[in-house]
């Protein structure tokens, strides 16, 4: 899970750095009280001081989005393997096996926590696992004590990550929020704007060349065709991206064959489709409605079901329909259009493509993909 540069990741950082801090006074506290029992006091304080040093190097390390990455976070670990693999040395086994804390105590946990946060509760559990082990096996003798402590910093690991994603994906709900309120108003604006002025200019002309024959006629039919294009648009406008970056709304690429002569029914919820299986589908889709007009077919609709783990396009003419082994014949004489353009296409994706025509009843061409692709 990859970290925020901001937003709600921002205060559990800055708790790290705090909890840092003050288990390091903790840790001073407790070096100062048992240092005459300590095999080599001098070290110890040595210790100290690195401890202190690093705590203020990941502190600032980490409170810059680009720093939370691998280089950093292995440094953190290791600084405290270190550390607690020279406690035995330092301390003493004497004193350690007499019952006197490592150095680190409670201060171990700061990986765990910086660990989590940047990748979730499994990285936060393997940070606690490997620091866990370590300071286990620093000792003489494994108490009861010793594995409570363990246990706890598991569950700070797998708490604290919990948290952490849970905080990334209410910022991202957030922001989309944002998005889709800003999109409604935008495209409420535009329709406003469009309603008073284009598009009652293109019915106008639309409606006054719908009786006239010749040039006149065709302008009124490329208006309406307009019309009706620039009506979906509308529809759509300021939407912004659903998903992620790699994926496509499918209404927005269907959209774009509406016309007079081809109507689109489609969720009012977006289709979210991989980017490279959505432009598939459309293209598909195209290339049936270029058959319907090529061939006569008349009026067309387009039907977009998303039926969950899979997304059903359905293209439906009033035309004569296809008689039989019309398809068989073309395949023979090279002409592929169908074969390739449809059937190819969503055979490509995993999908499944079916043909119900018959003389005179029109065509029905289904379209099945699976939403992932293959």
């Amino acid at each position: 899970m990859p970290s925020s540069p901001g937003g709600l990741e921002v205060p559990l950082w800055r708790s790290i750095a705090v909890f840092r801090f003050a288990s390091l006074a903790y840790v001073t506290v407790l070096v100062f009280r048992d240092a005459h029992r300590y095999a080599h006091p001098v070290a110890a304080g040595g210790v100290l001081l690195g401890m202190l040093a690093w705590s203020g190097a990941a502190t600032a390390g980490y409170a810059r989005p680009a720093g939370r990455r691998w280089p950093l976070l292995l440094a953190d670990l290791g600084v405290v393997l270190a550390i607690m693999l020279a406690t035995p040395w330092v301390v003493g086994r004497a004193a350690l096996a007499a019952g006197v804390p490592t150095l680190t105590v409670a201060w171990l946990a700061g990986p765990v926590l910086a660990w989590a946060v940047s990748g979730g509760r499994r990285r936060g559990a393997v940070a606690a696992l490997v620091l866990g082990g370590a300071d286990l096996a620093t000792r003489e003798r494994i108490s009861q004590s010793s594995l409570t402590g363990v246990t706890l910093m598991l569950l700070a690991g797998v708490v604290v990550g919990h948290v952490a994603r849970l905080a990334v994906e209410a910022e991202a709900r957030l922001q989309r929020a944002v998005e889709l309120e800003a999109a409604t108003r935008e495209r409420e604006r535009l329709a406003r704007d469009i309603h008073d002025s284009v598009l009652q200019v293109l019915a106008l002309v639309r409606r006054r060349g719908a009786d006239l024959d010749g040039e006149a006629a065709e302008l009124a039919r490329l208006a309406g065709e307009q019309e009706a294009a620039l009506r979906a648009l509308i529809g759509r406008a300021g939407a912004g991206p659903d998903g992620t970056g790699d994926e496509r709304d499918l209404r927005d690429l269907l959209d774009r064959y509406a016309s007079t002569a081809v109507q689109v029914a489609a969720p009012a919820t977006p289709v979210p489709l991989p980017a490279r299986v959505a432009g598939e589908l459309a293209a598909a889709v195209g290339a049936a409605l270029d058959n319907v007009a090529r061939h006569g077919g008349g009026r067309a609709w387009v039907l977009i079901e998303d039926e969950g783990e899979t997304v059903t396009v359905s293209v439906r003419d009033e035309g004569p329909g296809i008689p039989d082994g019309r398809l068989a014949e073309a395949a023979a004489q090279g002409r592929l259009g169908v074969a390739q353009s449809i059937r190819g296409r969503v055979a490509d994706l995993g999908g499944e493509a079916r043909i119900v025509s018959a003389p005179g009843t029109g065509t029905e061409i289904e379209l099945t993909v699976p939403r992932g692709g293959r």
